[in-house]
């Protein structure tokens, strides 16, 4: 199944058939659907008039670089801004962790989305593409906030997806411009990168999303288009039973499976159960690349809907989102101070 994007702040009329395709799960909106909190809760509902109440309405709304939603939303600082504060106090950074993801969640299930592609568990090791989206260098670190960073996003009725399995943190290219190559050893991976997805996993995170990087002496493919990867390791090894999702398949890094149809039928072949079409002139073919999907299929998509949230107006007169708001953007104060 497909998760698509659009191209503006409505829907156009040549999109209206996309939500309506057998094979699309829902939408991912991006900065270019946003201009403000009515207009996003107003997209969202039309966008389930036109296709069902089935379909889901995603983000990325990590914080820091990555915050999609800006005018009238909570600026979240970068994950590394948590990171920071565990090396200066633990306890109050696993409780930051908890804060800020439950603001996060709160705020989007309050406008009619789903959920967010969070957290990032990758390792803050100098990645072009990850930087300062990623909580620490540390595996042990990571995996301690992430596993926080799950609790407070089910504590605001959001799903958690783990990003980017097994680690897109410890090489240096971005997949988004070029293919990225990481030589290292399975006992390797498994030692660093994995530690903190392992240790996610465990707090029952829903779902996980694939990193394009190769990881040769694991694959020849990307680890999205990797059965070895998905069936083997994810799923065999380590137990997972939630959902599994490709990153963009208009990446760079995704174009060693060719063509738009076999960049789609590659991640399902591989075992991901729902792939990403972000940009809309690649949509239309992405759907035509589908295969006849069993109803079975739509059904586990219902573990990455949103619980029933607040309203604005709720959470605006809910003193404890005050003060989660006020412990989370002082992060970003201390920058100044």
């Amino acid at each position: 199944m497909l998760l698509i994007g659009l191209a503006g702040t409505d829907i156009a009329e040549t999109e209206r058939a996309w939500l309506t395709a057998p094979g699309v799960a829902g939408v991912i909106l991006f900065a270019r659907n946003f201009t403000s909190r009515d207009q996003l809760i107003a997209l969202t509902e039309s966008i389930r008039t036109v296709g069902g109440e089935h379909l889901l309405v995603a983000v990325d709304q990590e914080g820091g670089p990555v915050q999609r939603f800006r005018d009238g939303f909570t600026r979240l600082p970068a994950l590394s801004k948590i990171g920071a504060a565990y090396d200066r106090d633990p306890e109050d950074a696993i409780r930051l962790a908890e804060e800020h993801a439950w603001v996060m969640s709160s705020e989007l299930r309050a406008s009619g989305v789903d959920f967010s592609f969070a957290p990032v568990v990758d390792l803050a090791r100098g990645n072009a593409a990850i930087g300062p989206r990623a909580f620490h260098a540390d595996p042990a670190v990571a995996g301690e906030l992430a596993t926080a960073y799950v609790r407070g996003m089910h504590l605001g009725g959001m799903a958690a997806v783990l990003k980017h399995f097994p680690g897109h943190g410890s090489v240096a290219a971005d997949t988004h411009k070029a293919q990225a190559i990481d030589p290292r050893s399975l006992d390797e991976i498994r030692a660093a990168d994995l530690r903190p997805f392992v240790e996610a996993l465990d707090a029952h995170a829903e779902a996980v999303m694939m990193a394009h990087v190769v990881y040769p002496a694991v694959d020849a493919q990307p680890a999205g288009y990797s059965r070895v990867w998905i069936d083997d390791i994810l799923r065999g090894e380590l137990g997972f039973a939630g959902l599994v999702i490709s990153d963009d398949i208009s990446m760079a890094a995704a174009g060693v499976a060719g063509s738009v149809t076999g960049r789609v039928q590659g991640h399902l072949a591989a075992g991901c159960d729902l792939v990403l079409a972000c940009f809309p002139n690649v949509v239309a073919e992405a759907i035509a690349a589908l295969p006849a999907l069993p109803p079975a299929t739509a059904e586990r998509m219902s573990a990455l809907r949103g619980a029933l949230g607040a309203s604005w107006d709720g959470l605006l007169d809910n003193p404890q989102r005050d003060r989660f708001v006020a412990r989370i953007t002082a992060l970003d104060a201390e920058d100044h101070a």
